[in-house]
């Protein structure tokens, strides 16, 4: 049996729409960033940083949702990757990494809106700099699936650009492909099981004014 610890809105979600995807049973953890669970040693024995996620299978313990979603397309959904030496392997793997590219930017903007509660704590240069590159960095995103085809290279970067839009206007392009995330049924029902918001309780943080 698979057992997924995951928090609400972050990046836990991926594994969790992955996992709807695959159909594959599992367990569901909830846990919080506003208790003392995620820093307890059980859990630091399977996610050193203190974070989440987290996902046993088996013998096997990962805590890197790329890794996670790597590991659960080649065990059990290998449709949802593409395989060394296939068609559309160097798209696969540019849209599998590509989506750090997009969460780089994304923490920081979090940091800075929702982390750092006081204004003084926050570089409002910082923000209006982020939300730029990462307007700049959704250009590159979408229409169509990386690969050619769904997979979870798609859903990693899928859950960048539904956060982006917390940030910014999404670029035409990437509004469609978010579009095109949204309504698969997989994602709904990764939703609908997400929980209560924790991260993002505003549907737009927009950078200060200059």
């Amino acid at each position: 049996m698979i057992r997924l610890w995951h928090v609400a809105q972050s990046r836990s979600f991926r594994v969790l729409w992955a996992l709807e995807e695959i159909g594959a049973p599992y367990e569901l953890i909830r846990c919080s960033f506003f208790d003392r669970s995620l820093r307890a040693p059980q859990h630091l024995a399977r996610s050193p940083a203190g974070r989440v996620p987290a996902l046993e299978d088996g013998a096997t313990v990962l805590c890197e949702s790329g890794a996670i979603l790597a590991w659960l397309a080649e065990t059990r959904a290998p449709h949802l990757r593409v395989a060394e030496g296939g068609e559309g392997r160097a798209a696969f793997l540019q849209g599998l990494h590509y989506a750090e590219t997009l969460g780089a930017h994304l923490a920081n903007l979090t940091q800075h809106h929702i982390v750092l509660r006081e204004a003084s704590m926050r570089s409002p240069t910082v923000m209006r700099l982020e939300a730029k590159r990462l307007e700049n960095a959704l250009r590159a995103v979408g229409p169509g699936w990386v690969a050619g085809h769904f997979s979870v290279a798609d859903v990693a970067l899928g859950y960048a650009v539904w956060v982006a839009q917390r940030f910014v206007s999404l670029p035409e392009g990437a509004a469609e492909y978010l579009a095109a995330c949204e309504a698969r049924p997989a994602f709904q029902r990764a939703m609908a099981k997400d929980g209560p918001p924790e991260i993002y309780l505003r549907d737009f943080y927009p950078p200060p004014e200059e």
